[in-house]
This record gives C-alpha cells, structure tokens and sequence, in this order.
C-alpha cells in the first residue's frame, strides 16, 4: 500500500464578503515534493472573475493525470521491449455531461498520444496498439475511475 498526499490552501481575501457568492476560486494545491500549482474552478462551471482561467481546475488536472499515468506506463513498456521513444505528445480531451445517473461527470477521456520513436526497431501499428492496450490495463488512474477511457493513435 502507498500513501500520497496534498495541501489544498484557500484564503478569503480581505475585500471578499463571501457569503455573497463573489469570491475567488483561486488557490493552491502544494505536493509532498515542494511543488506547489496554482489551481481554480474552472470557467466553465464558475464564471470569471470568480475562477481564475490559467490557472489549472481539477477537471483539466484529471485529464492530465489520467494522460500522465498512460503515458508513464507506455514508456516503460517500450523500453522493455527495446524500443526508443525521443517523444511522447498527448493532446488529451475530456467530456463533462451528465452521466448515466444524471449526474454531472466526467464520462469520457480521450487520449490522443503520439509517439515518435528512432532507431532501427520501430513497433507496427499492431505492436503500438497492443502496448497502449497494456498502457491502460496497467494505470493505476485509469484503473480507480468510472470514465470511459478512449486512446486515438496518430502516427
């Protein structure tokens, strides 16, 4: 078992009343590490200038995060099988709707990676699709969520 940890901080502002639903949705998420992100609503679901637009929002860091965990796994595997990746681009996309319930979800994540690989190995499209097959049975993200979870590969 592993255990991981962050720091939501949030700190109403002195000319913020608050209870009046006109605050700022800015704050920070700081890791175990030292990094600290600044985070927000995202405008889509509490409008400027209440929400913070560069700033990231839990949706597009769920997107990430389920991006990131696919991606790591594939790398790993295609080292295993001794081929040389010299990048790795995921211009990854989430849904929010309404779910099955009724409920406001995130149901759909796609991934959209393309890998450019060197050298005299290059996998076929098979190989490419049988390894981000692996990619997600093997992430621990993908493996905690109800989302559906979509991989697009370009080549």
């Amino acid at each position: 078992m592993s255990e991981y940890f962050a720091k939501i901080n949030w700190v109403r502002e002195n000319n913020e009343s608050y209870i009046d639903n006109k605050y700022s949705r800015g704050h920070k998420w700081i890791f175990d590490g030292g990094q600290t992100v600044l985070a927000s609503s995202s405008p889509h679901v509490v409008p400027l200038p209440y929400s913070i637009e560069k700033n990231v929002d839990p949706e597009e860091a769920f997107v990430a995060s389920l991006s990131s965990c696919h991606m790591l796994f594939f790398l790993s595997i295609a080292a295993k099988n001794k081929y040389v990746v010299d990048s790795y681009v995921d211009e990854a996309v989430g849904i929010m709707e309404k779910d099955s319930d009724g409920k406001i979800s995130m149901t759909k994540v796609t991934l959209k990676p393309h890998v450019q690989f060197s050298g005299d190995k290059k996998p076929t499209m098979e190989q490419l699709e049988k390894m981000h097959h692996q990619s997600h049975e093997q992430c621990f993200i993908a493996n905690s969520v109800k989302t559906e979870v979509v991989t697009e590969i370009s080549v």
